[in-house]
This record gives C-alpha cells, structure tokens and sequence, in this order.
C-alpha cells in the first residue's frame, strides 16, 4: 500500500497557501490519482518560529509514519518536524530549498521575524541538526536555479545530510513554467516515497 504522503507548502509571511502551491498546479490531484492519501494542510501564517511550525503540522498526521514532501521555505518546518518528531517521520523530501544566509535575499523579507531567518544550510535548522537527520532524505534543485533557491544550498544538503541522493530538478510552483514539469516531478515523488 502507497504511503501518506504530507505536503508542506513554500512560503514565508506572505500569502502562500496549500492550495496555490501544491494543488491549483496538478500535484496534489496527479497523487491522489496514483491511489496515494495525501495530506495538505496550510503552513501557519505568522509562526513565532520553526518549532511551533513542526508542531502545527505535527497536529495533522495520522497515527503511522509519513512521508513529507516540501517546497521552498516550507523544507525548514520539514527538517524541523523529522528534527522534533522522528517517530512520525519515514522519509523527507526536500524540493526547491529555500537559501539561507543570503543577505540580498533576507533584505527583501524585512517583515519576517528574525528568529524565521536565522540558519545556516537552511532557515531556522543547524547544519548539525541536518547531519543527526537518520531516515532517507531526497533533494530536488529548483532548475533553473534562482536568488531564493540556490544550487550551493542543495550541495550543502547533499554534503550535509548522511546518504542524502539528488533527485532530477524543475521549476517550482506557482512559477511560469513549471506546468510543463508536472509529470516528471510527480514520478520523482512517486519513486521517492515509494509503491
């Protein structure tokens, strides 16, 4: 039987939702489809930080491990949810993950709490706690690469992470372009998660 998949949403202080990202583009429909439970629930919208985000979306799973799929900024809440709930976690996904430490690009997330920005590899995660992460994980790079979504930040991971493997990248939704890519990401998923 498929595993449940989580779906964490992209995103940081601003008007992203479950919907926009993961579902008006095809994914969380073309899933279903492949006879897969998926969970999408909504990231909060003014976190206090990465903790009380894991805890948020810790609140949606159901009584047997899953596999989290995350987008963006939304593969911090991930790492932070294997970090602080390990038992409920059986792979992680970590698609498009958002750079930190950038100050170009934290210079335009000014309104962000702080304690949202800070990171090494990743937002609001140590590259310590990174290296401790002892399931399969998987990174898919935003290709082409852009200011918020670094190739340095996906070596890193791969360096990081203890047999994390790349998986073959995309465009990330909502952007331009990334309709075309639908498929190819949902048989990345698909492989990844497992049948």
């Amino acid at each position: 039987m498929p595993s449940t998949l989580l779906l964490v949403h992209g995103g940081l202080a601003d008007d992203m939702d479950a919907d926009r990202f993961w579902t008006r583009p095809g994914i969380t429909g073309g899933l279903r489809r492949d006879g897969r439970t998926v969970l999408v629930p909504d990231r909060l919208r003014e976190p206090p930080d990465w903790s009380a985000e894991a805890a948020h979306l810790a609140s949606f799973l159901p009584g047997q491990p899953v596999v989290v799929v995350a987008g963006s900024n939304g593969c911090s809440a991930a790492v932070r949810l294997a970090l602080d709930f390990p038992r409920q976690v059986d792979r992680l996904l970590l698609a498009w993950p958002a750079t930190a430490g950038d100050a170009a690009v934290d210079a335009r997330a000014a309104s962000v709490p702080r304690a949202l920005l800070g990171g090494e590899t990743l937002r609001g995660v140590a590259d310590a706690d990174l290296a401790t992460l002892a399931l399969p994980v998987g990174v898919l790079p935003s290709v082409p690469d852009n200011p918020f979504h670094q190739r340095r930040t996906v070596d890193a991971l791969l360096r990081l992470v203890p047999g994390c493997t790349e998986l073959p990248g995309c465009p990330e939704p909502p952007r331009p372009g990334f309709e075309s890519h639908v498929d190819d990401l949902l048989a990345s998923i698909a492989g990844f998660a497992g049948r």
